[in-house]
């Protein structure tokens, strides 16, 4: 009589594949998710951008009176919809200038390769992670 049914070896072969897929795949999949995360917080920071522009155009200052980071609803990134922040939202401001931050948090995106995004007044992006600029299409290493 013939046995029925998997050997030993056979279901080792397969867990060990299965293994091999899943040690490739997790890593490919966490950066994907750094670098959709890292996509948001330039989005957020860029309309940011755009309302301080428009408060500087209506009053000649992008001074607190004018414009306020809570006010805007953007303090995190994502900014709801989502319990994992993946970034803290900050405004340093003056009547004449503005530097916006996006800081990586959580220990997921604390490794992203692109480190603090940053963006002020005249336009000048940058990050202060390793990545090189290509890779994190935010501006240069300052």
């Amino acid at each position: 009589m013939k046995a029925k049914g998997f050997t030993l070896i056979e279901l080792m072969v397969v867990v060990a594949i299965v293994a091999i897929l899943a040690a490739i795949a997790l890593p490919s999949y966490q950066e994907q998710m750094r670098k959709s995360r890292r996509a948001q917080a330039k989005a957020d920071l860029t309309e940011l951008a755009q309302q301080l522009e428009r408060a500087y155009t209506i009053n000649r200052s992008y001074g607190v009176a004018s414009f306020v980071l809570a006010d805007s609803g953007i303090t995190q990134s994502p900014r709801d919809g989502n319990p994992f922040v993946a970034y803290t939202i900050a405004l340093a401001q003056t009547t004449t200038t503005y530097t916006l931050t996006a800081t990586p948090t959580g220990t997921a995106q604390a490794t992203d390769r692109c480190g603090i995004l940053t963006l002020d007044q005249t336009g000048k992006k940058t990050h202060t992670g390793s990545g090189d600029d290509s890779y994190c299409s935010w501006g240069t290493v300052p």
